[in-house]
C-alpha cells in the first residue's frame, strides 16, 4: 500500500476542505435553526438544497460511486480520505455531496443489478439529486440481524408481485422526497436453501397499499435532515414483475453485495466524527479552567486526548487496508477486514465521543455542541448494517476455521 495521497485524491481534498470551511460549518447552525422552524420535520431544510448546487458546481458530486458512468471514478482507497473528511458534519456534508445513505447504497445497487429501464426511471434522477429513495429491510417482528428471517412476502400474481408486511427503521422514507423503496421479502419462503428464499422488488412510494405510518426516534432524534426513519406497511402492494432487482432468489446476495461498502463508508465518516470529537476536546480542555489550573493539566484529560489519538491512528490504518483490499481482491477478499472494521471503529468512536461529551460537561450533552447527535450517530452504527455480535460471530468462525 502507498500511503501518499495520488494527485486527483489530494486535489479533491483541498477542495473539499476548502467547501466545509466555507459553507458546512457555517451551515451547521441554520440547519438547526430551519429544522426547527418546520412544521413537517420530514421535509428537507433550505440549507441542504442550496449546499447540493454549491457542492455540485465544484465537482464534489456522487465521489462514492467508483463506476465512471456513474459517479466520480473513484476507487475505494481514493474515496476514504474525501467520506471522513464529510464524517465531520454528518449531518449536512455527506447529503450535500450526493453521498449519504441509504441513497448510496441503493443508487450502487441500482448501477450492479438493476436492469436498464430501471437504472433510467430510479437510478438517474437519484444521481442528479433529484428524488430520495429507501432501503426496506428491517422488521419489528423478527430478528433481522439474520435475513433469513425476513417474514415479509412478495407473491408472483400474473404479470405482478404483491407485497405484504411491515418492516420498521426505514432510513428516508419519511421524506417527500423520497420516490422508491427497494424491498426485500420472499418469493420462496418454504424453499430449501434459505439464503434463496429472498428477493427484491421495487416499490414506487405512492403505490396503493404503501403505509408509511410514522416516523422511529432514535435515542430522542426524529433525524428529519435525514428522511427520518419510518415503520412501514404494505397492505397487498402490488407492482409490475418488470419491478422485480435481478432474479428470484437473489435478493439475500444483492443484499450482502449492496451492506459491505455501505459498512466501509460507515467507518470513513466515523474517523472523521472522531476527528472533530478531539478537536473540541482540545479546544475545551485549552479553554476552561477548573480547581486552579487549565482543564487540559490535568492527566486524565491528557490521557483521554492521547488514546483518541492512538486509536483513531489505528482504525484509519485498518480501514485503508480494507478499502484498498476491496479495490484489489473485491468485496468478498475483504470480507474479513470490512467485518473488523465494522466492529472496531463504531465501537472505539462512541468512547471517543463519550469522553468528550464528558469533557464538556453539562454542554456536551446539550444542542450548543455536536457531540451528543455524533454519539447517538455513532452509537446506531454499531447495530446498522448488522449488529456487532453478528459481525464477530462471522469473524470468529472464519477463523475457527483455519484449525478445524
Amino acid at each position: 500500500m502507498d500511503f501518499a495521497y495520488d494527485a486527483r485524491t489530494q486535489e479533491l481534498r483541498e477542495r473539499l476542505l476548502a467547501f466545509m470551511d466555507e459553507h458546512v460549518y457555517p451551515a451547521e447552525p441554520v440547519l438547526r435553526e430551519q429544522s426547527e422552524a418546520l412544521t413537517d420535520p420530514w421535509r428537507t431544510p433550505r440549507i441542504i438544497h442550496d449546499l447540493k448546487a454549491k457542492a455540485r458546481t465544484r465537482g464534489l458530486w456522487n465521489l462514492f460511486l467508483p463506476d465512471e458512468r456513474y459517479g466520480a471514478g473513484l476507487t475505494n482507497l481514493q474515496y476514504a480520505p474525501l467520506a471522513e473528511i464529510t464524517g465531520r458534519s454528518p449531518q449536512l456534508a455527506p447529503a450535500a455531496l450526493n453521498c449519504a445513505a441509504p441513497d448510496t447504497g441503493n443508487m450502487e445497487l441500482l448501477a450492479e443489478f438493476g436492469d436498464d429501464d430501471q437504472r433510467k426511471r430510479w437510478l438517474e434522477p437519484l444521481l442528479a439529486g433529484e428524488i430520495r429513495s429507501a432501503f426496506a429491510m428491517t422488521e419489528p417482528e423478527v430478528a433481522s440481524s439474520d435475513a433469513t428471517n425476513i417474514e415479509t412476502r412478495i407473491a408472483r400474481d400474473g404479470a405482478d408481485y404483491v407485497v405484504s408486511g411491515r418492516k420498521w427503521f426505514i432510513s428516508g422514507a419519511m421524506n417527500e422526497d423520497c420516490r422508491i423503496l427497494i424491498v426485500m421479502g420472499k418469493t420462496d419462503p418454504d424453499g430449501a436453501d434459505v439464503r434463496r428464499q429472498q428477493s427484491m422488488v421495487l416499490v414506487p412510494r405512492d403505490t396503493p397499499g404503501v403505509e408509511v405510518r410514522r416516523g422511529m426516534r432514535v435515542y430522542g432524534y426524529d433525524d428529519g435532515h435525514h428522511g427520518g426513519h419510518a415503520e412501514v406497511v404494505f397492505h397487498d402492494v402490488r407492482v409490475p414483475a418488470s419491478n422485480l432487482v435481478g432474479e428470484e432468489g437473489g435478493g439475500f446476495a444483492i443484499a450482502q453485495a449492496r451492506l459491505g461498502p455501505g459498512r466501509i463508508h460507515h467507518c470513513m465518516r466515523l474517523i472523521g466524527m472522531a476527528e472533530r470529537a478531539i478537536e473540541l476536546m482540545c479546544v475545551r480542555a485549552t479553554s476552561r479552567t477548573a480547581f486552579g489550573r487549565p482543564i487540559a493539566a490535568q492527566g486524565v484529560v491528557r490521557n483521554w486526548i492521547a488514546d483518541a489519538r492512538v486509536t483513531v491512528e489505528q482504525l484509519r490504518l485498518l480501514v485503508l487496508k480494507t478499502a484498498w483490499l476491496m479495490d484489489t481482491v473485491g468485496n468478498r477478499g475483504a470480507h474479513t477486514e470490512i467485518q473488523a472494521i465494522k466492529i472496531a471503529t463504531p465501537r472505539a468512536v462512541v468512547d471517543i465521543l463519550d469522553k468528550a461529551v464528558q469533557l464538556h460537561g453539562a454542554g456536551g450533552v446539550s444542542q450548543d455542541f455536536p457531540l451528543a447527535e455524533l454519539w447517538a450517530h455513532a452509537r446506531t452504527l454499531r447495530l446498522a448494517d448488522g449488529p456487532d455480535e453478528v459481525h464477530q460471530r462471522s469473524l470468529a468462525r472464519r477463523e475457527l476455521r483455519k484449525y478445524a
